[in-house]
């Protein structure tokens, strides 16, 4: 006995067509979830950019830490462009959403380790030479862990359902 119905999806259904739709887009999330962790190096080599721009401080020359940030900006943008070629999308680090709690903690973070390296006399006040390299390699610690975490919290939201 043949049935003159069709499938409902081809029938025009809007509620099949929104499953249909939906189901594509957490497919779609879902692949995006698992190409969004950076490797490893990726946070080590952003630790290193800002280890090597703060303790460009403790050189008390203007031309060093000019170099130091030229470096910097430029392997910022190289570590973008690399992510982009392995993941085929960049997230903005200032998005909404959940990961703004791991970017205040980052700029809390370095702020308090900045003023304590500078303002608590270590380098320029007391005159200690190498407060701001300490600092620096907290600071570059801090942003590579942040930044796993960062990612780990962005790629929680992917999951989640739509």
């Amino acid at each position: 006995m043949e049935s003159d119905e069709r499938p409902a999806a081809a029938s025009g259904n809007p509620t099949v067509q929104a499953a249909a739709q939906l189901a594509v887009l957490r497919a779609d999330r879902a692949a995006v979830a698992e190409r969004a962790m950076q490797p490893w190096w990726y946070d080590a080599l952003l630790g290193l950019l800002v280890f090597g721009l703060v303790s460009s401080y403790s050189a008390h020359e203007s031309w060093v830490t000019a170099v130091a940030l030229a470096l910097f900006l430029a392997g910022c943008w190289a570590l973008m462009v690399v992510y982009k070629r392995i993941t085929g999308f960049w997230v903005n680090g200032m998005r909404p959403g959940r990961t703004q709690r791991a970017t205040r903690v980052w700029l809390l973070g370095y702020v308090v380790v900045l003023a304590l390296a500078l303002a608590a006399g270590a380098e320029y006040g007391a005159g200690l030479r190498g407060a701001m390299v300490v600092g620096g390699a907290v600071l570059g610690i801090g942003v590579a862990l942040i930044s796993r975490w960062w990612s780990r919290i962005y790629i929680a939201e992917l999951r989640e359902e739509l």
